[in-house]
C-alpha cells in the first residue's frame, strides 16, 4: 500500500513538474513576445486590421478641336453570382422571374439562364459570370432584378467595377488617339494617350481603411492621406468632321483597289495643326482597321512626290529655269550603266513641263547635270529643309528619314539621278507633307502640331502655339514658279483627271515601285501610290497627303488614279462644308433727281421745327415723314406727289397741329 502511494506521489510530482516547466515556457514566450518580438507582432496585427488603399485618379479626356470627345474613361461593370449564399427558398422563388429578366436584357433564352443558375447551385459555384462590361444603365437594371435586388448576401450578386477607355468616334482615328497596352493595364505608349500621358494620367491617392468584418473596410483618420489628383484634359487639333471625311474617303479607295495599307494626313497650312490622320491596314479577312500609324511611323521611298523637292533645289540655285529645254529622249535613257525609263517618250520639253508630266528622265537629267560635280550642294538644300531629321513631334514612333550623301553606304554615281525622282532615300508621309505645306504657306515651314491646349476643369493649364522650323525655304521667285507648276500639274499634267472648273487644287502625283529588289517582282509588281498638295490653289487653307501601298495592279496603281481621287474627295467635302465669306464693295450711283429731293428734304428740316415747311411737289411718303418728325399730325388724301397743303408754309408751327395733304 505504501509502495502504491509512493508511485502516485511520484506521478503527481512528475505532472506538477511538467506543468511548471510548461508554465515557465509560456511565461518565457510571453516575455519574448512582449519585449523582444512585440513590435513585429503589433505591426502584423495592425496590417491585418488596417490597410492603405490606392484611390485611382480619373484619367483626363481627349477632345477634338470643337470640343467633341475622342477618348474618355467610363465605368464598366461585371456581374457575377454567388450560388451558395442564397437560401434554397429564395433561389427557388426567384429563379424563373430572374431568368426571364436576364432574357429580356441580354437576349439569351430564359431556359439558358435557369440551367446556368441551377448548375452553379449544384456545383456550389460562388463566382458565376452573368454579364461582362455593362454600362451604368444596364448595371442598374441588373441590380433591380428579382433575387439580385436582395443584395450581395441574400441575393448573391457580386459587382466588379472597372474603368475602361472608350472612343466615341469608334475605330476612326483610333491609332492616332491611342489606347492602353493589352498586356500592361494602365500603360499607354501610342498616339495622344502615350505622347501626353504625363498630363492625362493624374496622380493616384491613398487612404487608410480599417477592417470591420465580413470583408468590409471603413476609412480612418490618417495624417498621411493623399487625395487623388485627376488627370488634365487635352484639346487636340483634330477636327472630327475632317477626320470622318478623310477616313471614309481613304476606306472607299482602299476597298476598291484591295490595297495592303494606306494613310491620309490633313494639315492646316498657316498653323501646322493636324486636322485628320487616318491609317488603314488590311486584315486576313479583307477588311480594314487602324492597324499601325503609317502616316507618322513608316518611312519609305516617296517616288515622284519628291521630284518637287529636287526641282526646287535646282531652281533656287539658278542652275535651271522653268523654260530650260530638257531632252527626255523617247522614254529611255542610260545613266552610269543603268537605264531610267518613263511611261512614254516626251522628247525635248521644258523643265517645268518635265515636272508636270512627271518625267523620271527629265528630273534625273536636270539633277545629274546640275549637281554631279557638286553633290554636297544638293544635299545641303535637303539638310537646310531638315529633310534629314525627324520632325520632333511628341507622338512616339516617328519614322527616321534617310538622305544619303557621299560616303554613305547608299551612295553611288546613280544616287543623284535616283534621288531626283524619289528613290534611294526615305521619308514618312508626314515629313513629305510638311515640305508641301511650306510651299502653300508662302515658304514658311512649320512643325506639325497635334495639341491646342491642356485644360483642367475648363481652365487652361498650357497652350501650344505654332513652331517655325524654317522661316523661308526659298526665294519668292522660286516659290511662285513652284506653285504655278503644282497648279498646272492638276490642270494639264499627270493630275489632269482631277481638275475641276469649280474648285482649284495644286499638287503632285506619285507612283513608286516597292520591294523591287525581290525575285518575284516582275511577276508580282507592287507599287506605292501617292498624292501630295494643297487647296484651294490660290489661297491655300489645307495641305494633304494620301499614300496607298500595294493597290491591285489589275485595277490600277498610278497616283492620279488611286490616291488623287481621295485627295479630291477630301478637298471638295471640306471646301463645300466650309462657308466662304468675302466682302464685296458695290459702288452706289446716286441719281440726280434723288440728290435734289434729298437736298430739299434736308433744307426744309433746318428751321428747328419753328415754321411750317412747303412740301408741295414732294412725294407723299417723304412729306409725311418730314411733317411727323416735326411733331405734326398728318392726314393724306390720294396718292403720289403733294399738290396742296392745308396750312400755308412759313407760318408758325405748333406741336400736334393737324395738316391735310392732297396727293395726286
Amino acid at each position: 500500500m505504501a509502495l502504491e502511494e509512493k508511485n502516485i506521489l511520484n506521478r503527481f510530482y512528475f505532472v506538477a513538474g511538467g506543468m511548471f516547466i510548461f508554465a515557465g515556457l509560456i511565461a518565457f514566450k510571453l516575455t519574448t513576445i512582449q519585449f523582444v518580438e512585440g513590435d513585429r507582432y503589433r505591426e502584423l496585427a495592425q496590417l491585418n486590421t488596417t490597410k492603405n488603399f490606392t484611390i485611382a485618379a480619373n484619367r483626363g479626356n481627349v477632345y477634338a478641336d470643337d470640343g467633341s470627345l475622342l477618348a474618355t474613361s467610363v465605368p464598366k461593370y461585371d456581374i457575377r453570382f454567388d450560388a451558395v449564399t442564397v437560401t434554397a427558398q429564395d433561389f427557388d422563388d426567384h429563379l424563373v422571374p430572374l431568368s426571364k429578366e436576364l432574357n429580356r436584357l441580354f437576349g439569351k433564352p430564359a431556359s439558358y439562364y435557369q440551367n446556368l443558375l441551377r448548375k452553379a447551385r449544384a456545383d456550389k459555384n460562388r463566382y458565376l459570370l452573368i454579364a461582362k462590361g455593362l454600362g451604368y444603365s444596364d448595371y442598374i437594371r441588373v441590380k433591380q432584378m428579382p433575387l439580385f435586388n436582395k443584395g450581395p448576401y441574400r441575393g448573391g450578386i457580386i459587382v466588379e467595377q472597372k474603368t475602361v477607355r472608350e472612343h466615341p468616334m469608334g475605330k476612326i482615328g483610333e491609332r492616332l488617339v491611342g489606347n492602353q497596352r493589352l498586356d500592361k493595364e494602365g500603360v499607354y505608349e501610342v498616339g495622344f494617350e502615350g505622347a501626353f500621358d504625363k498630363y492625362l494620367r493624374g496622380r493616384d491617392g491613398r487612404r487608410l481603411k480599417q477592417k470591420i468584418g465580413q470583408g468590409q473596410w471603413k476609412p480612418v483618420s490618417d495624417e498621411n492621406e493623399i487625395e487623388p489628383l485627376d488627370g488634365y484634359d487635352i484639346v487636340s487639333t483634330i477636327n472630327a468632321n475632317i477626320q470622318d471625311i478623310a477616313h471614309h474617303a481613304l476606306l472607299k479607295q482602299m476597298e476598291y483597289y484591295e490595297a495592303e495599307h494606306g494613310s491620309v494626313i490633313v494639315m492646316e497650312v498657316a498653323t501646322g495643326e493636324i486636322k485628320a490622320v487616318s491609317n488603314l491596314g488590311k486584315t486576313p479577312s479583307g477588311t480594314y482597321y487602324e492597324k499601325l500609324n503609317y502616316a507618322i511611323g513608316e518611312s519609305h521611298e516617296p517616288g515622284s512626290t519628291f521630284k518637287v523637292i529636287a526641282f526646287m533645289a535646282a531652281l533656287e540655285d539658278k542652275l535651271i529655269d522653268t523654260s530650260a529645254v530638257v531632252d527626255t529622249k523617247m522614254g529611255s535613257k542610260p545613266f552610269y550603266g543603268r537605264t531610267i525609263t518613263d511611261t512614254k517618250g516626251h522628247g525635248k520639253i521644258s523643265a517645268a513641263h518635265a515636272l508636270e508630266v512627271s518625267s523620271n528622265i527629265g528630273l534625273a537629267t536636270i539633277i545629274d547635270e546640275s549637281y554631279s560635280k557638286q553633290p554636297d550642294k544638293f544635299i545641303a538644300h535637303l539638310k537646310e529643309w531638315k529633310l534629314n531629321e525627324k520632325l520632333g513631334i511628341p507622338i512616339e514612333g516617328e519614322g527616321t528619314p534617310v538622305i544619303p550623301e557621299p560616303g554613305h553606304k547608299l551612295w553611288s554615281k546613280n544616287a543623284l539621278p535616283s534621288m531626283a525622282y524619289g528613290y534611294n532615300l526615305r521619308l514618312t508621309p508626314l515629313q513629305t507633307l510638311t515640305f508641301y505645306n511650306a510651299i502653300a504657306n508662302n515658304g514658311v515651314m512649320v512643325r506639325p502640331r497635334f495639341i491646342k491646349e491642356i485644360r483642367m476643369m475648363n481652365n487652361k493649364v498650357e497652350t501650344f502655339s505654332t513652331e517655325v522650323i524654317n522661316p523661308k525655304i526659298c526665294s519668292d521667285k522660286t516659290l511662285l514658279e513652284m506653285r504655278d507648276i503644282l497648279k498646272n500639274i492638276v490642270r494639264r499634267g499627270t493630275g489632269r483627271s482631277l481638275y475641276s472648273d469649280n474648285f482649284s487644287m495644286a499638287g503632285k502625283t506619285g507612283t513608286a515601285r516597292t520591294e523591287y529588289w525581290m525575285a518575284d517582282w516582275s511577276s508580282n509588281r507592287r507599287y506605292i501610290s501617292s498624292f501630295a498638295g494643297y487647296f484651294p490653289a490660290e489661297n491655300p487653307k489645307y495641305s494633304c497627303i494620301v499614300v496607298i501601298h500595294k493597290p491591285s495592279t489589275k485595277k490600277g496603281y498610278y497616283g492620279a488614279d488611286v490616291t488623287g481621287p481621295v485627295f479630291k474627295r477630301i478637298a471638295q467635302k471640306i471646301f463645300t462644308g466650309s462657308p466662304l465669306m468675302d466682302e464685296v464693295s458695290i459702288p452706289i450711283e446716286v441719281l440726280p433727281e434723288v440728290a435734289v429731293d434729298y437736298g430739299n428734304y434736308t433744307e426744309k428740316m433746318q428751321h428747328n421745327g419753328s415754321l411750317v415747311p412747303n412740301v408741295i411737289g414732294m412725294m407723299g411718303m417723304d412729306a409725311v415723314s418730314l411733317l411727323e418728325n416735326l411733331g405734326m399730325k398728318v392726314v393724306t388724301q390720294g396718292n403720289g406727289e403733294v399738290v396742296d397743303q392745308s396750312l400755308p408754309s412759313g407760318e408758325p408751327l405748333k406741336k400736334g397741329q393737324k395738316i391735310i395733304l392732297s396727293l395726286s
